[in-house]
């Protein structure tokens, strides 16, 4: 490959973020580093462009501006901020690939800006489909984007479906880890702490999608966003739990053969999948040993117990702005049971009530998500007092 692949990572500071880089930095001769993004983590954002030298950073915080400016003065880099910044960068000409990895809502814009500017996407924001689904993929087919899925459970059905796109899937199973709290019961489950939650089993996130793993919303956003990744009906989409997380996902095909794509729990192996595309490169990352797992069991999730994930299945066969509504009440219920102010139960009861009562429009355009986050946010708002 003569022209290096121009990156722009948005969200660089968080878990997936620093991953890239890792990955990244591994292969200089392919990857150009263009754009790095963070919201408030200005120590962390400058410590990153003096190391990897991209062509602009934009710091979201408008207040931290002045600090990492001063900060890269010396360096030939290109200093913005607040979220319209981030919009804009995206589109530089020498930008091909755009990693999306923000935490929540706050992805949506930018990819869209993305998008119109026919720049490829590396999805690790499954926000983004879960709230405009339908909006985001029409306008990556019409203006001939490719969108690469980074979550490990898509990534491993993107990897599945390599030399079968022209083969109809008949289902697709989504593994679930069943995080922290798998097998309890609701009474177990009403006293839990947020430290408790944070304590993943097998994988090393962020604290948002931590909590949501715990509560299965992750897995329910992950349903939502392969309906949109895949273009399936709900009927086609299941979750199964696998508490080994190596197989991260498969797909049944209509001869009722099935392809599974297993590997150790690491992030970085579907990041550099997104990157490379069509392509594998060598790594040292470590290799899985049937010896140190001989046993992989899977079960059926409980859907009773953890409510989000059958409420993420609702907002799917409702369609509309359903989704988007779950996902901006989610944001502030997870947000209040990380600062104790709600229990862990109450994430998925509050989030029931706002999708319930919150304004809903069957055929959206893009004023109308906005719409429907903003009184979502506030209807949970209201709720938790």
């Amino acid at each position: 490959m003569t022209t290096k692949k121009g990156i722009a990572i948005l969200g660089s500071t968080g878990s997936i973020g620093t991953q890239a880089l890792e990955v990244i930095e591994a292969y200089p001769d392919y990857f150009d580093l263009q754009v790095l993004t963070a919201n408030n983590n200005a120590e962390l954002l400058i410590e990153q462009a003096k190391k990897y030298k991209p062509n602009s950073v934009v710091i979201v915080k408008e207040s931290l501006y002045e600090e990492v400016k001063a900060a890269l003065i010396e360096e030939d880099i290109h200093v913005y901020t607040g979220a319209e910044a981030m919009s804009q960068v995206v589109t530089h000409t020498d930008v091909h690939v755009v990693l999306t990895a923000l935490v929540g809502y706050a992805g949506l814009k930018p990819t869209l800006a993305a998008i119109e500017a026919k720049k490829d996407i590396a999805l690790a924001n499954k926000e983004t489909l879960v709230v405009a689904g339908e909006l985001v993929t029409k306008m990556a087919r019409e203006n001939g984007v490719n969108i690469y899925p980074v979550d490990s459970e898509h990534s491993a059905i993107f990897q599945c479906l390599v030399g079968e796109f022209h083969n109809p899937i008949e289902k697709i199973y989504l593994t679930a880890s069943g995080g922290p709290f798998r097998g309890w019961d609701l009474e177990a489950l009403k006293n839990v702490t947020p430290q408790q939650a944070l304590k993943h089993p097998n994988w090393t996130m962020g604290a948002k999608i931590t909590i949501d793993s715990a509560s299965l919303m992750n897995k329910g956003l992950e349903v939502i966003e392969a309906k949109w990744l895949f273009n399936l009906k709900p009927e086609q989409i299941d979750v199964i739990v696998h508490p080994q997380s190596i197989v991260h996902s498969l797909v049944q095909f209509e001869d009722g053969s099935m392809k599974a794509q297993m590997g150790l729990p690491d992030m970085k192996l579907p990041i550099q999948f997104a990157l490379t595309y069509p392509d594998r490169f060598k790594t040292d990352f470590p290799r899985f040993n049937f010896m140190d797992y001989p046993q992989l069991t899977f079960e059926k999730p409980d859907r009773k117990t953890f409510k989000n994930l059958d409420l993420a299945f609702v907002a799917m066969d409702l369609g509309g702005t359903a989704a988007c509504a779950l996902n901006a009440a989610n944001e502030i219920t997870v947000q209040a049971f990380l600062e104790t102010k709600i229990g862990f139960l109450q994430i998925a009861e509050i989030n029931e009530k706002v999708m319930k009562t919150c304004l809903f429009v069957q055929n959206p355009v893009h004023e109308d998500f906005v719409a429907v986050d903003a009184e979502a946010r506030g209807l949970a708002l209201k709720i938790i007092g």
